[in-house]
């Protein structure tokens, strides 16, 4: 087996996945490590002390999905933020080699990684997580650290203009982001087809105060992606100086 094929740690393999990817079935690798400290973030273990958690040899990981290969479409790539690892890319081909097709999951903050993998044809689809409205307070507040806003906007360009399959998603924490922080998220990301809510959890977070939030009701959830829906929609209608097109 190659060299490079054990070069990052494996620190979590999920068979099966009808969720990671919408519409597809999927395994799921996760790498260790994160540049966020996101309160929010539920995996605090492989953000913070991967070293604490199994390792999973990579052949086993990719025996186990050659056995489901009638089951499975592909592979997701995530962590912690994978675009960490320098040799991301060569530990992608390895799963490429084998027919699968590859997600990636990002946090966006390392555009130079984004644009090689899109460049090489490594990744069928990616998703990324936008934490906030593109200002430095307010991600600052929901990444923990501070960000460098450049990367952050030009990994959205560089998604935006790719051929790949696109997942723009949000988190939707109570008392760190209001309604009209999404609503703005929406008009930042545009051009884009969809920007996903995706529910927080309160189990397990990084930061122990958001332990006592009490989630959105699913149902304000289904209000405001509807809301997110029809501004993107509207966009599509609207020139840049918010005027409606004449029409003739």
């Amino acid at each position: 087996m190659a060299r490079h094929e054990n070069s990052i740690p494996i620190k979590g393999f999920l068979e099966t996945s009808f969720l990671d990817w919408p519409g597809k079935i999927a395994s799921v690798i996760f790498l260790p490590s994160c540049n966020f400290r996101c309160p929010f973030c539920q995996n605090v273990t492989l953000v913070l002390n991967p070293q604490c958690l199994k390792t999973w040899p990579l052949p086993e990981a990719l025996q186990r999905m050659k056995e489901l290969k009638d089951w499975i479409d592909g592979v997701c790539i995530t962590g912690g933020e994978p675009t960490l690892q320098a040799t991301l890319p060569d530990f992608i081909r390895i799963f490429k080699k084998r027919n699968l097709l590859v997600k990636l999951d990002t946090n966006g903050s390392n555009p130079h990684m984004i644009e090689t993998l899109l460049k090489e044809n490594l990744v069928d689809a990616i998703a990324m997580d936008v934490k906030a409205p593109l200002e430095e307070i307010s991600y600052a507040r929901l990444t923990g650290v501070p960000v460098d806003l450049k990367a952050i906007k030009k990994s959205i360009d560089l998604i935006r203009k790719s051929p790949v399959e696109k997942i723009f998603r949000i988190t939707v924490v109570p008392e760190m982001l209001t309604e009209e922080d999404i609503y703005r998220v929406a008009e930042d990301l545009y051009p884009i087809d969809k920007l996903l809510l995706q529910q927080f959890s309160p189990e397990n977070t990084l930061d122990p105060q958001l332990k006592q939030e009490t989630p959105w009701p699913q149902e304000k959830i289904e209000e405001v992606q509807r809301q997110v829906d029809q501004i993107l929609t509207d966009r599509k209608t609207k020139p840049k100086d918010g005027l409606q097109k004449n029409k003739r």
